[in-house]
């Protein structure tokens, strides 16, 4: 194994990659030598990251497709099988933030939230389990990475639908951790603070909105590369190690 990427010979699976964390963590991934499949609805984004991935002297695959839909997480996952001989990393990172007041009744950005944060986060990991579990019988190890926050430890007003989407996330990884630990399957879940991505651009509440933008003025926001950073981290682990639970938070927030 090379030192400096040590992830060659593998292939990563990256959902959500089309921007922010999952984009930059497929950068990472390909740089520390795995090859690369970037999962999301926006084509031409994984288009234009393949070829940057390329240009970089990595390898990658883009497949387009909507993780809330289960058959479309079952057909990437086919693909991935059928051109890459399977998967044995998947970074679990397809997700939304929509926070607002409970008393909005803003019942369609639940559903949204609910949608792509548990039930395409259940999809992929039905899709792509098996192969992690073949793959993890043959090297002895792969690795399920799911993309959690803060907010499934801390309490944020306004965040109650997002926060306890992403507390399923974190316990649903100590629970896969259990079961699929003895197969040299590691899981863990990374909970980052406050990241400058998209996902702050998607928000429609006021309040929330004049929330995050206040927070800049008082701390400086994660990067995705810090979190991609991370990522590599876990993955390039040795097979005896596994990070269960991993916080990432900018230096200056508090909780």
């Amino acid at each position: 194994m090379n030192a400096a990427t040590p992830l060659t010979g593998r292939v990563a699976v990256v959902t959500g990659a089309s921007s922010g964390i999952g984009e930059a963590s497929a950068e990472r991934l390909a740089a520390l030598g795995a090859r690369v499949v970037v999962v999301a609805r926006r084509a031409e984004r994984l288009d234009d990251l393949v070829v940057r991935i390329g240009r970089a002297g990595g390898q990658a695959l883009a497949l387009a497709a909507d993780v809330t839909d289960a058959a479309a997480a079952r057909a990437a996952a086919e693909r991935v099988a059928a051109e890459l001989g399977g998967a044995d990393l998947l970074l679990n990172n397809a997700g939304v933030m929509l926070p607002a007041p409970i008393e909005e009744l803003a019942a369609d950005q639940w559903q949204r939230q609910i949608d792509l944060n548990i039930t395409g986060l259940m999809n992929v990991i039905g899709a792509f389990v098996p192969q992690l579990v073949e793959a993890a019988g043959t090297r002895g190890v792969a690795d399920l990475i799911n993309t959690s926050s803060i907010a499934a430890q801390n309490i944020f007003p306004n965040f109650a639908v997002y926060s306890a989407t992403k507390a399923y996330v974190t316990h649903l990884s100590r629970h896969l951790r259990a079961e699929l630990g003895a197969k040299n399957v590691r899981v863990s879940a990374i909970e980052p603070g406050i990241v400058g991505t998209e996902l702050q651009s998607h928000v429609t509440d006021e309040g929330a909105r004049a929330w995050l933008e206040g927070s800049k003025e008082t701390m400086e926001w994660l990067t995705p590369q810090d979190v991609a950073q991370t990522v590599g981290f876990i993955a390039s682990l040795p097979p005896r190690a596994n990070l269960q639970q991993v916080t990432i938070m900018p230096t200056g927030q508090p909780s």
